[in-house]
Protein backbone atom coordinates (compact mmCIF):
# COMPACT_ATOMS: atom_id res chain seq x y z
CA UNK A 1 0.00 0.00 0.00
CA UNK A 2 1.12 3.63 -1.29
CA UNK A 3 1.81 6.32 1.72
CA UNK A 4 -0.17 9.02 1.03
CA UNK A 5 2.10 12.07 0.87
CA UNK A 6 3.19 14.35 3.82
CA UNK A 7 1.00 17.58 3.75
CA UNK A 8 3.19 20.40 4.58
CA UNK A 9 2.52 24.04 4.75
CA UNK A 10 5.41 26.70 3.84
CA UNK A 11 6.56 29.43 6.09
CA UNK A 12 9.01 32.03 5.40
CA UNK A 13 8.05 35.75 5.07
CA UNK A 14 10.29 36.39 1.39
CA UNK A 15 8.61 36.02 -1.47
CA UNK A 16 11.52 34.76 -3.49
CA UNK A 17 12.54 32.32 -0.97
CA UNK A 18 9.40 31.16 -0.72
CA UNK A 19 8.63 30.40 -4.92
CA UNK A 20 11.82 28.87 -4.33
CA UNK A 21 10.79 26.59 -1.97
CA UNK A 22 7.68 25.41 -3.35
CA UNK A 23 9.08 24.77 -6.69
CA UNK A 24 11.26 22.33 -4.95
CA UNK A 25 8.71 20.55 -3.13
CA UNK A 26 6.02 20.31 -5.94
CA UNK A 27 9.35 18.39 -7.46
CA UNK A 28 8.64 15.53 -5.00
CA UNK A 29 6.05 12.95 -5.76
CA UNK A 30 5.53 12.30 -1.51
CA UNK A 31 5.56 15.94 -0.78
CA UNK A 32 2.41 17.85 -0.74
CA UNK A 33 2.36 21.62 -0.33
CA UNK A 34 -1.16 22.23 1.41
CA UNK A 35 -0.37 26.24 1.87
CA UNK A 36 2.10 29.07 1.68
CA UNK A 37 2.42 31.92 4.37
CA UNK A 38 4.64 34.83 4.61
CA UNK A 39 3.55 35.70 8.52
CA UNK A 40 3.11 33.93 11.43
CA UNK A 41 -0.28 34.87 11.73
CA UNK A 42 -0.81 34.03 8.43
CA UNK A 43 0.66 30.28 9.14
CA UNK A 44 -1.57 29.93 12.34
CA UNK A 45 -4.56 30.97 10.23
CA UNK A 46 -3.82 28.30 7.51
CA UNK A 47 -2.78 25.46 9.67
CA UNK A 48 -6.23 25.55 11.65
CA UNK A 49 -7.67 25.00 7.66
CA UNK A 50 -5.18 22.83 6.20
CA UNK A 51 -4.09 20.46 9.45
CA UNK A 52 -0.89 20.08 7.69
CA UNK A 53 1.52 17.05 8.62
CA UNK A 54 4.38 19.10 8.46
CA UNK A 55 4.93 23.12 8.77
CA UNK A 56 8.36 24.25 7.47
CA UNK A 57 8.95 27.29 9.44
CA UNK A 58 11.58 30.34 9.08
CA UNK A 59 12.35 31.73 12.64
CA UNK A 60 13.02 35.38 11.02
CA UNK A 61 9.44 36.43 10.50
CA UNK A 62 7.88 40.07 11.41
CA UNK A 63 5.15 40.24 13.95
CA UNK A 64 5.27 37.20 15.64
CA UNK A 65 8.70 35.38 14.89
CA UNK A 66 8.86 31.88 13.82
CA UNK A 67 9.87 30.46 17.73
CA UNK A 68 6.58 32.32 19.12
CA UNK A 69 4.70 30.98 16.17
CA UNK A 70 5.94 27.38 16.56
CA UNK A 71 5.07 27.39 20.40
CA UNK A 72 1.55 28.19 19.01
CA UNK A 73 1.44 25.65 16.80
CA UNK A 74 2.70 22.96 19.31
CA UNK A 75 -0.59 23.95 20.86
CA UNK A 76 -3.34 22.86 18.77
CA UNK A 77 -4.66 20.06 18.44
CA UNK A 78 -3.98 18.07 16.76
CA UNK A 79 -0.34 19.59 16.48
CA UNK A 80 1.79 19.78 13.04
CA UNK A 81 5.47 18.81 13.52
CA UNK A 82 7.65 22.19 13.09
CA UNK A 83 10.63 21.43 11.01
CA UNK A 84 12.40 24.68 10.98
CA UNK A 85 14.47 25.86 7.96
CA UNK A 86 16.54 29.05 8.51
CA UNK A 87 20.22 30.36 7.96
CA UNK A 88 20.80 31.21 11.77
CA UNK A 89 22.40 28.32 13.62
CA UNK A 90 23.52 30.12 16.66
CA UNK A 91 23.14 28.47 20.18
CA UNK A 92 19.87 30.44 21.27
CA UNK A 93 18.15 30.34 18.02
CA UNK A 94 18.57 26.67 18.18
CA UNK A 95 18.11 26.11 21.50
CA UNK A 96 14.95 28.67 21.72
CA UNK A 97 13.08 27.02 18.76
CA UNK A 98 13.52 23.22 20.53
CA UNK A 99 12.24 24.51 23.47
CA UNK A 100 8.85 25.94 22.12
CA UNK A 101 8.31 22.44 20.22
CA UNK A 102 10.41 22.21 16.67
CA UNK A 103 11.26 18.66 15.41
CA UNK A 104 13.70 19.57 12.99
CA UNK A 105 15.93 22.23 12.45
CA UNK A 106 17.36 22.82 9.03
CA UNK A 107 19.95 25.32 7.48
CA UNK A 108 18.75 26.92 4.09
CA UNK A 109 22.16 25.73 2.57
CA UNK A 110 21.37 21.70 2.70
CA UNK A 111 20.44 20.06 -0.03
CA UNK A 112 17.34 18.92 -2.02
CA UNK A 113 17.56 15.24 -0.90
CA UNK A 114 18.78 16.42 2.76
CA UNK A 115 15.41 18.83 2.81
CA UNK A 116 12.90 15.90 1.69
CA UNK A 117 14.30 13.56 4.00
CA UNK A 118 14.33 15.75 6.61
CA UNK A 119 10.50 16.53 6.28
CA UNK A 120 9.93 12.67 6.54
CA UNK A 121 11.53 12.40 9.27
CA UNK A 122 9.25 15.56 11.06
CA UNK A 123 6.25 13.87 9.70
CA UNK A 124 7.15 10.48 11.71
CA UNK A 125 8.03 12.33 14.98
CA UNK A 126 11.77 11.94 13.79
CA UNK A 127 14.20 14.61 14.89
CA UNK A 128 15.74 16.19 12.00
CA UNK A 129 19.18 18.27 12.46
CA UNK A 130 21.88 19.68 9.56
CA UNK A 131 24.87 18.60 10.49
CA UNK A 132 26.66 22.04 11.64
CA UNK A 133 23.73 22.10 13.75
CA UNK A 134 23.81 18.19 15.80
CA UNK A 135 27.88 19.43 16.12
CA UNK A 136 26.75 22.31 17.98
CA UNK A 137 24.26 20.21 20.06
CA UNK A 138 26.66 17.67 20.96
CA UNK A 139 29.39 19.83 21.39
CA UNK A 140 26.63 21.70 23.89
CA UNK A 141 26.47 18.29 25.97
CA UNK A 142 29.45 17.69 26.22
CA UNK A 143 31.00 21.07 27.35
CA UNK A 144 27.85 22.77 28.98
CA UNK A 145 28.08 26.42 29.21
CA UNK A 146 28.90 27.55 33.06
CA UNK A 147 26.00 28.94 34.68
CA UNK A 148 26.44 32.99 35.72
CA UNK A 149 24.22 34.46 37.97
CA UNK A 150 22.17 37.66 36.91
CA UNK A 151 24.89 39.92 38.52
CA UNK A 152 27.92 37.89 37.36
CA UNK A 153 26.71 38.54 33.51
CA UNK A 154 26.27 42.38 34.45
CA UNK A 155 29.37 42.79 35.63
CA UNK A 156 31.06 40.49 32.34
CA UNK A 157 29.45 42.53 30.47
CA UNK A 158 30.90 45.71 31.78
CA UNK A 159 34.66 43.95 31.69
CA UNK A 160 33.74 43.34 28.05
CA UNK A 161 33.38 47.10 27.27
CA UNK A 162 36.90 47.29 29.04
CA UNK A 163 35.89 49.18 32.19
CA UNK A 164 37.96 48.86 35.19
CA UNK A 165 36.54 47.53 38.86
CA UNK A 166 35.72 51.36 40.10
CA UNK A 167 33.90 52.17 36.96
CA UNK A 168 32.02 48.59 37.34
CA UNK A 169 31.06 49.24 40.58
CA UNK A 170 30.20 53.23 39.91
CA UNK A 171 27.92 51.97 36.77
CA UNK A 172 26.13 48.72 38.90
CA UNK A 173 25.69 50.71 42.41
CA UNK A 174 27.92 48.49 44.37
CA UNK A 175 31.46 48.74 45.87
CA UNK A 176 34.75 47.13 44.21
CA UNK A 177 35.20 45.03 46.73
CA UNK A 178 31.77 43.10 45.35
CA UNK A 179 33.04 43.93 42.03
CA UNK A 180 36.11 41.88 42.58
CA UNK A 181 34.40 39.00 45.08
CA UNK A 182 31.94 38.46 41.73
CA UNK A 183 35.36 38.56 39.37
CA UNK A 184 36.72 35.60 41.13
CA UNK A 185 33.47 34.01 41.10
CA UNK A 186 33.32 34.51 36.86
CA UNK A 187 37.04 33.55 36.77
CA UNK A 188 36.36 30.11 38.34
CA UNK A 189 33.14 28.99 36.84
CA UNK A 190 34.87 30.44 33.33
CA UNK A 191 38.46 28.68 33.60
CA UNK A 192 40.64 31.16 33.24
CA UNK A 193 42.87 33.81 35.54
CA UNK A 194 42.43 37.25 33.46
CA UNK A 195 39.66 39.83 32.68
CA UNK A 196 40.81 39.24 29.19
CA UNK A 197 40.24 35.50 29.32
CA UNK A 198 37.08 36.38 30.70
CA UNK A 199 35.93 38.38 27.90
CA UNK A 200 36.99 35.55 25.46
CA UNK A 201 35.98 32.76 26.82
CA UNK A 202 32.37 34.87 27.38
CA UNK A 203 32.10 35.73 23.64
CA UNK A 204 33.03 32.13 22.43
CA UNK A 205 30.15 30.92 24.45
CA UNK A 206 27.76 33.57 23.78
CA UNK A 207 27.51 34.69 27.39
CA UNK A 208 27.03 38.47 26.74
CA UNK A 209 23.92 39.04 25.33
Amino acid sequence: MTERPVRILVCDDHAVVRAGLLALLHSAPDIEVVGEAGSGEEALALARKTAPDVVLMDLQLAGIDGVETTRRLCATSPAPHVLVLTTYDTDADVTRAVAAGATGYLLKAERAEDLFTAIHAAARGRPALSPPVADRVMSRLRNPRPTLTPRERDILAQLAQGLPNHAIARALFISEATVKTHLRRIYDKLGVDTRAGAVAVAKEQRLLS
